[in-house]
Parts: C-alpha cells; structure tokens; sequence
C-alpha cells in the first residue's frame, strides 16, 4: 500500500513555450516532461520568480543542487524520472510574460485556469494537472481552485496565504509594511534592475504598494485576493508550517477547516520555508498524495489518518510527528490562563508585570503602560525608521508568565486572547507573544520561516478593528470584519478578542509560558513587521478580574 512511482524516464526540456490566454497575451513557459511517447499528468507553478532564474541551495537541502533548481518549485530531475511532467509559468509581467505585474490577482487566476487548460490538451499531458509550490506558488492555488478549472484533479498549497487581507498585508488590521514593501520593492528592483529589464521594462509601473495602503479596510477590493471556500472542491494536501507565524500558517488550517473538498489533508512541519519542501519526507508525502489523484494508485494514502502534524518540544530538530484525525483537536481542553497583576522580583530575567493562572481573579485591577516608542531620538512618531532601529528602543508595553510549570504541559492548536482595554487615545496596537521561558530564564527559540530565531506564537489586533463577524467567529478563532473602525472613547474600556495564530510546543517542567502584550512588535518579529506609527503618544490600560477578567485562552492537550 506504501507504493509509489519510481525514477525510470529520462528528461526533455522545451524552453519558452507560449501559452495564450484568453485576452489575447501568451505567456512564457518552460516544460520539463518524460522522454517517452506516453502521456503523465503534469505539475504546473505559475508566479512571479523568473522560470530561468537558478536557485542554489543552501549545502544542507536534502534535494541537492542542479541546474534546473528554481526557487520554490518542483525539482525536474526528481520529479519528471517518475513520470510527471513540470511546468513552468511566468505571470503575467514577470520574467519573459508580457503585460503588468498584478501578484494574487483575479487577472493571475484567470491566466492560471487558462493555462492549466491549454497543458491537459497538450498530446504528452494525461489530461490530469497537480498544483505544487511553496508560498507564492501556493497563494494561487487557492485562488485557481476557487474558480474550477476542470483539468484540476488535486493541489499541494505548501506554506501558502489564502486571504491576503487577514493573511498577508493587514495582520488583525494593522498593516505588515515590513514585508510586503521589501518583498515588492526587492522583486521589482530584479526586473528592473537586473536582467528581465531587456523584455518587460514597464511590468511593474502599477504602483501595486499604494493599492495595499490604500484598501486598509477589507470592503470589497481584496474580494477576489482571498479563497472562496465554498468553492474550492477539488483534493488538497495543505501542508502549513509552525514559524509561518505572518505569513501562510493561517491560510493553510483555514483551507482545512473551511475548504468544501469532501477529501482534504493537513501537515504542519516546523523550521524553514524551503527545508521541508524538499526533504524526503516532505517529497514523499507529496509524491504519494498525487500519485493517488493524478495515476489513480491505490497506495492508501487517503486511507491513513488525514492530519499529520510535527510537535515541537522546545529548540531546533527537538520534535516528533504525530497523526491526528481532525483539527483543532477534539480532546483539547480549552484552559483559561487569566492575567493577574502582581510585580514579581525576578532574577536573570525580564521583569513581568503579573501571572497567568488558571483561577480568574476575584476583584478588578488594571495596568497602565505607555504607547510610546522612545528612540534615541525621542517619540519620532513622524519619523517611523527611527522607532525601529534595532537597540533603539527600551522594553515596551507589559508581560504575564505562568509560575514554573509542574509538568510537560502541551500546547497544540488555535489560541486566543481576550482583553479588556482602553486608552487615553482613540485606538491602539495590540501585539502578543508567547515565549517558552527555560529554568534559567532565557528564551527557548524555534528556527523561523527566514532561518532567524522565533518565539512560540504571535497575534495582532488594532482596537478599531475589533469588531466579529458572528457566523464566522468561533469559541478558538475570532474573526474580525475588518470593514469599518470602531474609535475608542477616551479611558473608556472595550473587549478586544486577539487572534493568535495556531501553534504547538510542548512546554517542558519547569519552563514557564509568557505573554508579551505591547504596542509595537515584539520579539522575533522580522522580517514580518508592521507600520503601527500613528497611535504612539499615549497610554494604553489593560483590566483584569471580576467582569473585566482578560485571558489566554490555550489549547492544552492532555497526556496518554
């Protein structure tokens, strides 16, 4: 049952293939196929990275370097031996495609279907097209797959966004400048500057960052920029990565949870944004899942449980996989880990505020911190770059921590924190963190999508975008409308329920859990970090106990 397609053909290569679309522009295509007169389903990326563009791995990829390597997509010489074929597609105004360059657009939909289209006709193709890819190969599977082309027979969306608004660019309403700027300022300045210049000099003349600023509010514009889960039918392996915290993790258990596929799988590994891909286990997850719906071979791969996840016991490769048959977990125990202020004198460690405990406080009781960024140059609140400087910035905002923990204490799932708020201004910034704190106080970091050392979880919201959609919000995920600003009224407290997104982390004895609240980002933020500049000169006040009982709601899962 554990078979799965073996190397046994040799590589053709047809570099600059045009594939028209359906207003008259061809695309440009590189197509990696089987020397063979048969015909194989194919796997098709179309993006923005330049098809020719060579990406040399770091020494340490399992997939070991070769002249067909290209930046998050299937390797040829693995996969075409095996009796796929890969496709290549430059979007529209990247590389050698024509037109204007528009990321995650309906216009990249609609030349995605039509593409997918014209490959099932080609005599070598099967008729059966895969979709496999990370990141910006992965956020245009959900947007292809909602409009049904009928050659799609299964996806692989591997660490991919599925909602640009909530996902990508507006992270609980506050906008992610960080790495939506460098991300599209670097991709432009490597057609422009670099060697794409001689074919499309004028691709990225749309001034796509201003569209990002200027929709802020999620009223129509980034409609056609998310997934249609209702939509979306056909087979899925979403596989989403614990780090991905900014960045996909969300859009991959949203797809679980929300996509109408009757045949659906969900892994979560950890580390990197491109080790897992191309690692064995990675490879042969994704090799067995298509070989099922795209060579029709009963391998019982949907036989076996449909979520596999990795769970993190503190430090890099320190994890072990696991088989779960539904997320969230149905024997969570949903715990409440109430804020409780209490000054604690603490050695070799950062000064906390307060406790988290299980026991909500009794009585009413608040803490005041201040929303001021204090650089070197003083509150610079016209001058963002100087609030930010690495160093430049003292500890900002409050913390809680658990006392040492008795026993291993598992945390895997959704996670929410709900704040009773107000402040002196007319909106503020709420950023949390959770950090896994060792017994001599030092933090326990988790290697990031970026390779850079990151805490256990992050989430965000700006108060004026509180307000939930009822039929969307669950107990374990709140979902905010995004669609209009709900002011604060001076010292006047409001409920504020913050999305923290998923994770997992096994919590050792004697480590203690602690939330970071603070009004700009936190530790282990880059490269995804937010332009929060304008609500920095006042004070900010968080409520705790009695009928104000703020908390963290955590998932806790109980031992065998």
């Amino acid at each position: 049952m554990n078979k799965t397609s073996q190397p046994r053909y040799d590589l053709v290569i047809e570099k600059d293939v045009e594939i028209p679309v359906r207003d008259g522009a061809r695309l440009k295509a590189d197509i990696f196929r089987p020397k063979s007169g048969g015909r194989f389903p194919a796997i098709m990326n179309i993006g923005g990275y330049r098809k020719d563009k060579l990406w040399v791995p770091p020494a340490d990829l399992e997939e070991k370097a070769n002249p067909l390597m290209n930046w998050e997509t299937v390797n040829p010489l693995w996969w075409i031996p095996r009796g796929y074929t890969a496709i290549r597609v430059d979007t529209r105004g990247s590389g050698k495609s024509p037109g204007q360059f528009d990321p995650w657009s309906r216009q990249e939909a609609l030349d995605f279907y039509d593409c997918i289209e014209w490959a099932a006709k080609q005599k070598w193709c099967s008729g059966r097209i895969g979709l496999s890819g990370i990141s910006y190969f992965a956020m245009n599977q959900w947007l292809v797959a909602s409009l049904r082309p009928p050659s799609l027979k299964a996806i692989i969306p591997w660490e991919g966004a599925a909602d640009m608004y909530r996902d990508l660019a507006y992270h609980g309403g506050i906008f992610c400048l960080g790495f939506i700027g460098n991300w599209y300022n670097n991709h432009m300045a490597h057609h422009l500057l670099g060697a794409p210049q001689q074919h499309n000099a004028d691709a990225f003349s749309s001034n796509w960052l201003w569209q990002y600023m200027r929709h802020n509010l999620d009223t129509g514009w980034f409609d056609q920029r998310r997934a249609d889960w209702g939509r979306i039918e056909v087979p899925m392996l979403t596989a989403g990565n614990w780090s991905g915290m900014g960045l996909h993790l969300r859009g991959n258990t949203e797809g679980f949870t929300r996509a109408a596929s009757r045949h659906k799988k969900l892994r979560i590994h950890a580390g990197t944004h491109y080790h897992p891909f191309y690692s064995e286990d990675g490879r042969r997850d994704q090799l067995r899942f298509f070989d099922y719906w795209l060579k029709g071979e009963n391998n019982g791969v949907m036989d076996e449980p449909p979520v596999k996840l990795i769970i993190r016991k503190g430090g890099q490769n320190n994890y072990a996989w696991r088989n779960e048959r539904e997320w969230p977990l149905k024997r969570t125990r949903w715990t409440r880990f109430y804020l409780s202020p209490s000054r604690m004198a603490v050695k070799n460690r950062e000064v906390a505020e307060g406790l988290l405990v299980t026991t909500p406080p009794k009585s009413k009781s608040a803490v005041t911190y201040s929303a001021t960024g204090m650089s070197k140059a003083g509150i610079a609140s016209a001058s963002w770059t100087s609030t930010v400087l690495p160093g430049s910035l003292p500890r900002l905002g409050i913390s809680f921590e658990t006392g040492p923990l008795k026993e291993d204490l598992e945390v895997t799932g959704p996670v929410v924190l709900t704040l009773w708020i107000s402040s002196t201004t007319e909106d503020l910034d709420l950023f949390a963190t959770i950090r896994n704190i060792d017994r001599d106080g030092r933090d326990v970091w988790e290697v990031g999508q970026q390779q850079q050392n990151v805490p256990v979880a992050k989430g965000w919201l700006r108060a004026s975008h509180r307000g939930l959609d009822r039929e969307l919000t669950r107990p374990h995920r709140p979902y905010h409308t995004h669609d209009r600003r709900l002011w604060l009224k001076k010292n006047e407290p409001v409920r504020a329920d913050v999305e923290i997104w998923p994770t997992c982390m096994v919590f050792r004895k004697g480590h203690r859990i602690r939330l970071d609240i603070q009004p700009r980002d936190g530790a282990g933020s880059a490269p995804y970090t937010h332009y929060s500049a304008d609500y920095n000169t006042g004070d900010n006040t968080i409520f705790t106990g009695g009928s104000m009982a703020s908390h963290l709601l955590l998932p806790v899962i109980p031992g065998k």
